[in-house]
């Protein structure tokens, strides 16, 4: 598929898509034409970048995450640089900051719908 079907599947403008690749996020073949060619499998790989992105995660650790994601545990062991480590424990603290923030935001809206006359709306359980 080309870069414009990507980001009408993805909803990711091709602009983002091309520096996701330029980051090595995501990587695209090319036709003998040049244009780059995406395979189904990119789909989900560039909803799980751009889901990465939206919670805060920098570019420069969503890289590591994906390849992460991808390794056993006995192999991550092997491969963790000290670097690394650090980088992912500075970001895990601030993951949980921003859990924490979000959830106190999304109880503090949930309480407020639900003592409405629009209790309706709300359509996930706390």
């Amino acid at each position: 598929m080309k870069i414009g079907e990507l980001s009408r599947r993805t909803g990711v403008a091709p602009r983002l898509l091309r520096y996701y690749e330029q980051q090595g996020l995501i990587t695209a073949g090319r036709a003998e034409n040049g244009y780059r060619e995406y395979i189904e499998d990119d789909v989900a790989r560039v909803q799980r970048v751009a889901s990465l992105v939206r919670s805060g995660v920098p570019t420069r650790l969503v890289r590591a995450i994906l390849d992460l994601e991808g390794i056993r545990s006995a192999e991550l062991a092997q491969t963790c640089t000290r670097s690394l480590a650090e980088q992912l424990a500075t970001e895990l603290t601030e993951l949980d900051e921003r859990i924490a923030c979000l959830t106190k935001s999304r109880n503090t809206i949930h309480d407020f719908l639900t003592s409405t006359r629009h209790s309706e709306l709300v359509k996930t359980p706390r």
